[in-house]
């Protein structure tokens, strides 16, 4: 059975939005790309200051409460039945959970045919692209560029350090295409 959901797990500036761009560009089939930035974009304003929801500290840590993860669960569990009617996926997520994080995904996802990506970056590079971007607070990348790896298993890993993103989606593109056995170009 064809993928029907790639999932890039990444930290913050490390590449996964523009990948998922690419590959919405380069893949001959319609793919969906939803981020967990979505998400947080979609919540009250309430809940993104922390407490029970998402909170960002002035170096740039997060940290999530109850009322996010349950929000969460709720979105992971929706984006799947979207998989299950025949949507096809690109989540750009940041496991902050590591390990824990991958597993809340692969109970949800259950048999949904899923490609596991890893998008890495140097620290120092993840942390100029963050202040060139000017969007996300100082800290976060270089905080996150291997916590969200720790303990995740990949089928496939992508490093951004020295390489574009279409480059990160042609690899991903030629690695769906040989699993399932079609020629690459």
């Amino acid at each position: 059975m064809s993928t029907q959901v790639i999932v890039l797990n990444g930290g913050s500036s490390s590449g996964k939005s523009a990948i998922a761009r690419e590959l919405q560009a380069v893949l001959p089939e319609p793919w969906l790309s939803l981020s967990i930035d979505t998400l947080v974009d979609a919540m009250p304003a309430r809940l993104t200051t922390g407490g029970d929801g998402i909170g960002f500290a002035d170096d740039g840590g997060v940290a999530v409460g109850r009322d996010f993860m349950a929000l969460q669960d709720a979105w992971i569990t929706g984006l799947v039945a979207m998989a299950r009617a025949g949507a096809r996926l690109v989540v750009d997520d940041v496991f902050l959970g590591g390990a824990g994080s991958q597993r809340r995904w692969l109970d949800a996802l259950g048999d949904v045919p899923t490609l596991w990506v890893g998008v890495r970056c140097d620290p120092a590079v993840a942390a100029r692209r963050e202040a060139a971007r000017g969007d996300r607070i100082a800290g976060m990348a270089a905080q996150q560029a291997d916590v969200v790896h720790r303990g995740v298993r990949y089928d496939l890993e992508i490093d951004t350090t020295s390489t574009g993103s279409l480059d990160g989606a042609r690899t991903i593109a030629a690695h769906l295409r040989s699993s399932r056995g079609d020629r690459a170009d």
